[in-house]
């Protein structure tokens, strides 16, 4: 028997705004990660240009995340008390105007600030999307939704890596962030006429209620931190290789630019795409019968991608490119049910603060410090061997994922 309390945390089904909302974000989205993964494709480039280490061209990812990550509080508290539509409106034009600049960085301290500035802006709308898309969808559809949502996210990385490697190799890195910027600029302005904010969840007596006990109660959910704490340690692994693959691809497997580019994107968005789609399909089955598959499909995913994770850094040459792309497909199993048991955990009136939480947690954890320690490591052995750290996180994924199963919650669904 449906509560009428149950029945006030659901959204409305508005089916055409939904709909017209999720086409959107997910473009956006799918630019948002082009953006991102033109440097891995050019940063051989840039560390000849600049003459910087394997650790320096670490630090360019990691000035980018504490960015990221200094934003995403106030982004989520702004998120929960204000419209999200304009902000996101706001933060895609910012970051679409510092890829127009970057014609005029000309040092390595400004390539610094230049990622600094990009990670405010990818900021607001990490977290504004995810929790406007819960706002339009019940519990039930959340997963399938946030699975297309996070098809941008293969997609779009194997398009920044293409987009790097060949603009870059033939008229210059610099070139590669500016072309990037014309489609961000389209699709804020398209949100801005087309889209509607939706209603938000929860009663009205509920919003904007977020006080230090609310802030405290997701510290003490363990579904929550399981979620974004496994997530953290899978975003590890896969920054990591997203950063430096390329680079390994150049300098063991004796790729030009251009061509490690075009095989890191294709890679990424065959198989990236097929272990999204699969894992939210297998997660969206599974989870009518038991809730815990959210957190069991990316803890096998997370498990099983360790062997040709392993073979593919330590491995013979012919094998590097099988296992990469196997590796791939594994990880991405668990991108869009990780998402969904996120805002599954938490109440609807601080869905913007948990998913706050969640940027910061996996990129403070996760792909902040690993592309910097695997350019140390690198630069005191070897890439093979900087990369080789990124397995230890697997297993650690793993274990927390198979820990937060046990504390998953029964999934509401929607009323006719």
């Amino acid at each position: 028997m449906t509560t009428s309390a149950e029945v006030k945390t659901r959204p409305t089904p508005n089916v055409v705004g939904a709909t017209t909302a999720l086409v959107l974000l997910t473009a956006l989205n799918f630019v948002n990660y082009i953006d991102r993964y033109i440097l891995p494709g050019v940063q051989e480039q840039v560390k000849g240009e600049f003459h910087i280490s394997d650790g320096q061209i670490g630090s360019l990812t990691l000035w980018f995340m504490i960015a990221y990550m200094a934003a995403s509080p106030i982004t989520g508290w702004l998120g929960d008390r204000f419209p999200r539509k304009p902000m996101i409106v706001v933060a895609a034009l910012f970051w679409s105007g510092i890829n127009l600049l970057t014609a005029t960085v000309h040092s390595y301290g400004s390539l610094n600030i230049r990622h600094a500035a990009l990670g405010i802006g990818e900021a607001s709308f990490g977290i504004f999307a995810p929790a406007m898309l819960a706002d339009f969808y019940p519990e039930d559809q959340r997963n399938r939704v946030l699975t297309i949502f996070n098809i941008a996210v293969p997609v779009g990385a194997a398009l920044g890596y293409l987009i790097g490697g060949t603009v870059g190799e033939h008229f210059g890195w610099r070139m590669s962030f500016t072309v990037s910027a014309v489609p961000g600029i389209i699709i804020a302005l398209l949100i801005a006429f087309f889209m509607k904010e939706p209603e938000r969840a929860g009663s009205k007596d509920d919003k904007a209620k977020v006080e230090k006990g609310t802030v405290l109660s997701l510290v003490k959910n363990p579904a929550y931190l399981c979620s974004i704490l496994g997530y953290a340690a899978v975003t590890f692994t896969l920054g990591g290789i997203s950063w430096w693959m390329p680079s390994f691809l150049q300098r063991v497997d004796g790729r030009s630019m251009s061509s490690a580019g075009f095989i890191m994107g294709a890679i990424t968005v065959v198989t990236g795409l097929l272990g999204t789609i699969c894992g939210g399909v297998v997660a969206q089955r599974w989870s009518k019968k038991n809730p815990a598959a959210l957190y069991l499909v990316p803890m096998w995913g997370a498990l099983l991608a360790f062997p040709p994770a392993m073979c593919c850094f330590f491995g013979p040459k012919a094998l590097i490119l099988p296992s990469l792309a196997l590796a791939i497909f594994l990880i991405f199993l668990g991108s869009g049910p990780v998402n969904a048991a996120t805002v599954n955990a938490v109440q609807p009136n601080v869905r913007a603060t948990a998913l706050a939480g969640q940027l910061l947690m996996i990129h403070l954890l996760g792909d902040a410090p690993s592309p910097r320690i695997i350019g140390v490591v690198s630069d005191h052995s070897n890439l093979a061997m900087g990369l080789g750290s990124t397995l230890v996180t697997l297993l650690i994924a793993a274990v927390i994922f198979f820990i937060g199963s046990r504390y998953a919650k029964p999934l509401q669904h929607e009323v006719a």
